[in-house]
């Protein structure tokens, strides 16, 4: 009946705050804690008690400062840092990881014997599943206890922006290497962004590129390049563009031999190959292009810098781009003018992603919507367990992969590649707030399984400690009426944690 009456009043609480909308944020005065913890919130996976003393002590300009050129390899915990380094997507290098795999599924697909066949491509489905898992894995471990936290934020911004599946044919050794890659470039030039993308194994298989070929073309990946990566559905371009596009990419594959192709001897010195993407000339379509106004001639493997370059400098991919940023750290349907200023910005800087940011957070509309962005599930699991856990370094990820795929927004797993969405209404049902509530449950009651090891039969003790410096300094201050009078009637620790955890103020950020 206890457990009834807590799940009853959180609820209540939670579903009629939502449908209310989020509380407005406090007035802001120099020095306020709350307010720079909501700032934090916004900019990390969560505000921790150290950034929001750094930033009391320092300044917000430092803290941003140092986050928009983050350090090479951030110092994580120890604990963190070797789960990370144990990891086979860490220690081998994607050519040879996915060599290794692949030896394993002609291997499996060899076998004559149907029985065996059978459970030699299923150890083979479980490897690549394994490797994904890890890739999770780090990317969790990272959003919880990297230093570098604008980082995290922007690698799953462009993990989701140049989005691929991960059960699509072997993406699921590719991802892990993907989204590395995309973590080094995530706050440097969006042109090297985009090359980076155009020539990863991963997103030239997802959306078919090693298929397309002079006349036998295929136009997946030329179409979402401008609709969904760049230019955007308006941006100015046509089918006819797509169909040009498509041209250009011709030849442009992957190839998970050591093997070269047979050339003839002209075609030769055209051949490009680095990793696993390979340019084919002997696929290419050597025509004149002609999209977005310009003539493209036929030249081979060149081709795709100059579009790439002349994308990626176009005046819409500057609006669209900065848009969808804003839509993720500001709000659903960000201010027009903001929007504006960062694609200036974008053309000033040739597409220097820190300094967008920077035009970004320092503009009075992003301090205004401080506390007004309804979290995502990642956002959501990822800071619960920042706060629960501060100092205490998970031992293991499996319960918030979990609880990601019951929300819906699991690592690697939207199939369409428009990715996630980011507004608050994909994500603020009441099947979503119950969810969420068993999971602030899980968490607030210690037995959520975070420090569970494989090979021990129970969890490691770890009582979550919410009632910390950045509880009382940043999130207790700002607190809606209905928030702390649910809290006031707790009647444990673990039901104040569930109630602080699943109220709406945490929802948002």
């Amino acid at each position: 009946m206890k457990v009834l009456s807590s799940l009853a009043l959180c609820s209540a609480l939670l579903l009629a705050a939502c449908a209310a909308g989020p509380t407005a944020p406090p007035s802001r005065s120099p020095g306020h804690a709350a307010q720079d913890a909501l700032w934090l919130d916004r900019l990390s996976f969560g505000a921790s008690s150290a950034d929001l003393a750094q930033v009391q002590a320092q300044g917000r300009a430092a803290w941003l400062d140092r986050q928009l050129q983050p350090t090479a390899q951030p110092a994580l915990p120890e604990a963190a840092r070797a789960q990370i380094q144990a990891l086979a997507v860490q220690q081998e290098a994607l050519p040879a990881l996915v060599q290794r795999l692949e030896a394993q599924r002609k291997a499996a697909d060899a076998l004559t014997d149907d029985a065996a066949k059978a459970e030699a491509q299923k150890s083979y489905q479980q490897a690549l599943t394994k490797l994904a898992r890890e890739a999770s894995t780090r990317q969790l471990l990272n959003a919880l206890y990297s230093p570098n936290q604008l980082q995290e934020q922007m690698t799953w911004f462009w993990f989701n922006h140049f989005n691929v599946h991960q059960y699509k044919a072997n993406l699921r050794v590719m991802v892990g290497d993907y989204e590395q890659g995309l973590r080094e470039r995530s706050l440097g030039r969006f042109r090297d962004l985009l090359g980076y993308t155009a020539h990863h194994p991963a997103m030239l298989r997802y959306l078919d590129n090693e298929q397309n070929a002079a006349n036998r073309i295929n136009e997946n990946y030329a179409r979402e390049l401008l609709e969904l990566h760049t230019l955007g559905v308006g941006g100015g371009y046509s089918q006819r563009d797509v169909q040009e596009l498509a041209r250009v990419l011709t030849g442009l594959g992957v190839n998970l031999t050591d093997n070269r192709p047979k050339l003839k001897p002209a075609q030769e010195a055209q051949y490009r190959r680095d990793g696993l993407m390979e340019f084919n000339p002997a696929r290419h379509d050597f025509g004149e292009k002609h999209l977005l106004g310009i003539t493209v001639k036929g030249e081979g493997y060149g081709e795709l810098e100059q579009v790439l370059d002349l994308l990626a400098r176009h005046p819409s991919t500057a609006r669209f781009v900065s848009r969808k940023l804003a839509q993720y750290f500001v709000a659903d349907d960000p201010p027009p003018a903001l929007v504006e200023r960062m694609a200036e910005r974008w053309q000033q800087s040739d597409g220097r992603i820190a300094e967008v940011l920077r035009a970004m957070v320092n503009s009075p509309e992003f301090e205004a919507s401080l506390g007004r962005k309804f979290k995502d599930p990642t956002q959501y699991v990822v800071s619960a367990v920042r706060l629960a856990y501060a100092d205490k370094v998970v031992l293991n990820t499996g319960p918030m992969i979990g609880w990601l795929y019951r929300l819906g927004q699991a690592p690697y797993n939207r199939q369409t590649p428009d990715g996630y969405p980011l507004d608050e209404s994909a994500w603020a049902g009441p099947g979503q707030m119950t969810t969420r509530f068993e999971i602030a449950r899980a968490i607030g009651s210690g037995s959520a399984g975070l420090f569970k090891v494989d090979g021990e039969p129970k969890d490691r003790p770890a009582f979550p400690q919410l009632a910390n410096p950045l509880y009382y300094n940043g999130i207790s201050p700002r607190l809606a009426a209905a928030t702390q009078q649910a809290l006031a009637q707790a009647t444990s620790p673990q039901e104040w944690n569930t109630y602080l955890l699943a109220s709406p103020d945490f929802m948002h950020r």
